[in-house]
């Protein structure tokens, strides 16, 4: 008996599986517009961030998602530039978001999560300004990367 190594190499199973056909067939016959189809990916990113870190989540659902995207003619860049963000504010959102541990771990022993957690407000403020921005004006994101081509 020999063991399999998998390597990177190797196509995707999930592919071979027709499961990314059929969930990317399932989510267009849902009728959604681009722009909700973004926003409901966008709370199970912010979901996913209050308990996983941002490696594993894009693991798990950039296969599942990048087809989908494509499917319904989001381009792809745009899409990675609202993905990353969004992994961010999971990270920052209470009550379980890893960096809200972390600001925990580094300020003094007396403050409390309550006050980490009023804290951290203004910054995803912040960045959901930035993502509605990047949601309404495509060109923010893309300016930059445009002048590659």
């Amino acid at each position: 008996m020999s063991l399999r190594v998998s390597t990177f190499a190797e196509p995707c199973q999930l592919a071979f599986s027709g499961a990314t056909l059929g969930l990317v067939e399932f989510v267009t016959d849902l009728g959604l517009s681009r722009i909700a189809l973004l926003i409901a990916i966008q709370f199970i990113l912010i979901f996913l961030g209050m308990f996983m870190e941002q490696v594993s989540i894009m693991m798990i659902t950039i296969p599942i998602f990048m087809p989908i995207v494509k499917a319904v003619g989001m381009d792809p860049v745009w899409f990675g530039m609202i993905f990353l963000p969004t992994l961010e504010m999971g990270l920052t959102t209470p009550p379980f978001g890893m960096l809200l541990f972390v600001m925990k771990g580094i300020v003094p022993s007396e403050t409390t999560m309550a006050e980490i957690c009023v804290a951290a407000a203004p910054f995803l403020l912040c960045d959901l300004i930035a993502m509605v921005l990047m949601i309404c004006f495509p060109i923010i994101p893309l300016w930059l990367p445009g002048l590659m081509c």
